[in-house]
């Protein structure tokens, strides 16, 4: 999952106090470290760790030492923005004025990325709330200069000048056009007063946004004399009530889960009126700009392009599925009436829990079985024997000075490629703790970008997990899951970092959303292939290899009702569409659902309920939930043109970083599936790639019978 700044666009700023950049090749450093020896070893208090050396502030930023320190930086960025603002208004049409704005990107983005990664993950609260308060003010900010009609002149002078145009190279002129674009949806076009509605209405869906994604985790509380005594245990008693905060979607009582579905989906009527006034703010402001609808404007430069596209896909591949997964339901159901005779009935609290007993039952996939062999540093060597094979780049670990880090558990990684030297630095805040939240997600840092003395502004990234911690008697240990997540996150950095743009506001991850999870989903289908596998999973107690019948069994249980999996995605994606799509939507967003979910899904809609409430991916992925299914197409398309046969090529892994991952946001992004693909897939053909994905191995049952 990506996280991260959403702003002057895809913004990022200099003056901040951060380490130089390199020039274009660095060398190795004698501080660094094996990787798999430091994410395996005893992590060490504080003071023994950092007793030596300076002390600076987060990441490197000398004002980060203390929360106070976010407002000098803001001071700094905004100071640094206007003089740039002024410098973009006063230049000739040139190449100069691209650069110009591409710092400016850079001075807000450099506040604003940051300080929207410490706003939720730093253990101290004033430092969350000093981060929270910086990127709300950015934000302002960045609305502001999205309407501002001086600045925007500049870039139309440049764009209109058809012979300075001309002269632009091809990134030079996708980044200004990307930069026109973003004053475009904000409505620059319009008059006064209109383009401040749209700055306030922006300043509205920003708001909104926060407010719902707080509501969607909030838990709900009934009092306990409602529930049967003898279920009681399962929940979280405070007094006279029962807090419920999740779905327990694993349990296996089948009340349990009835009840916490039905109590944690009951509909808030604050958490209701929030979304509908996020959903109508959105629709005005896609209006007011110019579009039919909000998700028209959400999806200009994506592959999709249009939500007629998305709709199509979506509608084919629900239909592609529509047998599967009745099957899928049947099965299910089958194992429902096998072990509760008296209440058959299959059910949405149902599908996840029915589903993994189905897998565990077929494969033998209990997960205490598989965690041995997947110590967090031998996936960490696996990674780093993987990327060194495809693409001459080594994970090399970094003592971090005292104050650079949050939590005294984060590793830093330096990433070196074996001929152009260092890269960019990911930090790895991979292990629980409390108030850190429960995701797996990648947060851009500080984006890379060519600077005006010729050195290269090096990209930092956060990977953030949840994983446990090592024990006194062994290291930390993943299950099969856990380890697909770590591969999927350190696809999204390996975009990142070799997402080498000239330009910071279309640098590595800065892409359309669409294409952004491609890398990521990539990884998965690496995790699950027995020769990669094979590199790195030793049992960590006697050093044996994890049995490849084990690999197959796992693999091939993900297919064990995957098409209702895949079904659910759908629904999803397609209730996301039809809520930024035509407005007055007509009828409420449960009535919307109850409807979508009966067509779309298939299990029955339970009355009082209102999934949507806690469908916190509207504020992130808004208009754009499909996103994850048309990603898995294109990834799936690329393993089995280019890596199944050798997941080690290295001339495959050459050509995926210059067509896929080299560019970031800088090309468009059919293009660059174009130039691996060496086609341009239809939307069959994205349908074809993920079904064929659901088909079952056969040799897995001959392996396994014989």
């Amino acid at each position: 999952m990506l996280a991260g700044w959403r702003g002057v666009a895809r913004t990022a700023v200099s003056g901040l106090g951060w380490a130089s950049g390199c020039s274009a090749k660095r060398r190795v450093s004698t501080s660094w470290f094996p990787v798999g020896a430091a994410f395996n070893a005893q992590h060490q208090p504080q003071h023994h760790r950092w007793e030596l050396g300076k002390k600076t502030g987060l990441f490197g930023v000398p004002e980060l030492s203390c929360p106070e320190g976010f407002q000098e930086a803001q001071a700094k960025s905004l100071q640094e923005t206007e003089r740039l603002v002024k410098r973009a208004c006063a230049a000739s049409p040139g190449p100069e004025i691209v650069m110009i704005f591409d710092q400016l990107s850079d001075s807000l983005c450099r506040v604003a990325d940051l300080a929207d990664f410490v706003k939720i993950a730093h253990p101290n609260l004033a430092f969350r709330e000093a981060a929270e308060d910086a990127c709300r003010n950015i934000g302002t900010v960045v609305e502001k200069l999205n309407t501002d009609v001086d600045l925007c002149q500049s870039l139309r002078n440049l764009l209109a000048d058809k012979e300075v145009l001309a002269s632009l190279d091809p990134d030079t002129r996708r980044v200004a056009e990307l930069f026109m674009f973003d004053f475009e949806i904000s409505g620059i076009h319009l008059d006064e007063e209109k383009r401040k509605k749209a700055v306030n209405l922006n300043v509205k869906i920003l708001d909104l946004c926060n407010e719902f994604l707080m509501g969607s985790h909030l838990p709900n509380r009934v009092d306990k004399h409602v529930l049967p005594e003898h279920i009681r245990h399962n929940f979280a008693v405070e007094g006279n009530y029962v807090q419920i905060s999740g779905l327990n979607a694993d349990s296996p009582d089948d009340l349990v889960r009835e009840v916490a579905y039905k109590v944690f989906l009951f509909p808030n009527a604050q958490q209701l009126h929030c979304l509908e006034e996020l959903l109508t703010s959105r629709n005005l402001l896609g209006q007011l700009v110019g579009y039919d609808t909000f998700a028209h404007r959400a999806l200009q430069g994506t592959m999709a392009k249009t939500p007629e596209k998305v709709m199509q896909f979506l509608v084919k591949l629900s239909d592609k599925l529509f047998q599967r997964t009745l099957d899928d339901f049947e099965m299910m159901n089958g194992m429902k009436m096998k072990l509760n005779p008296m209440k058959s009935e299959l059910m949405p609290w149902d599908h996840p829990y029915y589903s993994g007993v189905l897998r565990a039952e077929r494969y033998n996939i209990e997960p205490s079985l598989y965690c041995p062999f997947f110590s967090l540093g031998a996936c960490m060597e696996g990674l780093n024997m993987l990327f060194s094979k495809l693409l001459g780049i080594s994970l090399y670990a970094e003592q971090p000075e005292k104050g650079e880090v949050w939590s005294e558990d984060v590793r830093k990684l330096a990433v070196v490629h074996e001929q152009e030297g260092l890269l960019g630095y990911i930090y790895c805040d991979f292990f629980q703790r409390p108030d850190k939240p429960h995701q797996d997600c990648h947060f851009t840092i500080r984006g890379g970008r060519l600077k005006e003395n010729g050195e290269y502004q090096l990209p930092v990234v956060v990977l953030m997990l949840s994983l446990p911690h090592s024990t006194r008697g062994s290291p930390t240990l993943l299950t099969p899951g856990m380890m697909e997540n770590l591969f999927h996150e350190m696809g999204h950095a390996m975009h990142s970092m070799l997402g080498r743009t000239r330009y910071q506001h279309v640098t590595g991850t800065r892409c359309s959303t669409d294409f952004a999870e491609v890398p990521s989903i990539l990884m998965e289908y690496f995790a699950n292939d027995y020769r990669v596998v094979n590199q790195f999973a030793r049992h960590y107690e006697t050093g044996q290899p994890l049995p490849k019948h084990m690999v197959s069994r796992l693999c091939e249980s993900k297919k064990v009702c995957a098409a209702a999996d895949m079904q659910l995605q759908v629904f999803y994606a397609v209730l996301d569409q039809i809520y930024h799509g035509k407005h007055p939507l007509g009828k409420s967003t449960t009535d919307i659902l109850k409807e979508t979910q009966e067509k779309f899904y298939g299990l029955p809609y339970v009355p009082n309920t209102a999934w949507q409430l806690r469908f916190s991916h509207l504020v992130g992925y808004g208009a754009k939930y499909y996103s994850y299914l048309m990603s898995r197409a294109v990834a799936s398309m690329v393993w089995r043109q280019c890596f199944v046969q050798d997941p080690f090529n290295r001339a495959m892994g050459e050509r995926y970083r210059r067509e896929m991952l080299a560019h970031g946001g800088g090309k468009e992004p059919m293009l660059m599936v174009q130039g691996m693909l060496q086609k341009t897939p239809s939307v069959d053909d994205f349908v074809d790639a993920l079904v064929s994905d659901l088909d079952q191995d056969f040799e897995t049952f001959f392996m396994d019978s014989e």
